[in-house]
């Protein structure tokens, strides 16, 4: 995993990017929901909430979460 953060103007970014195989374009507009999953086939204990609880925590807080495209970069953001 990668993390880096850095202020751009008046916001501050914080980007994670994971090693994985980065998220399907048909997957991208649902991930925030609550209970979705991109593989409900896959094995493990994943609910589907960790990214709607996290969108929810920084919407509350001003800020922004999102994926461009490119697999699994999340990036956060919040006006200082």
């Amino acid at each position: 995993m990668f993390i880096s953060g850095y202020t751009k103007g008046k916001q501050a970014i914080l980007k994670i990017q994971d090693q994985g195989l980065g998220i399907s374009e048909n997957d991208l507009p649902r991930i925030f929901e609550q209970f979705y999953t991109t593989d409900p086939s896959r094995k493990g204990s994943s609910n589907g909430l960790g990214l709607a609880i996290a969108k929810r925590i920084i919407e509350a807080h001003k800020g922004s979460i999102t994926v461009p495209n490119q697999g699994a970069t999340f990036t956060i953001c919040h006006r200082c």
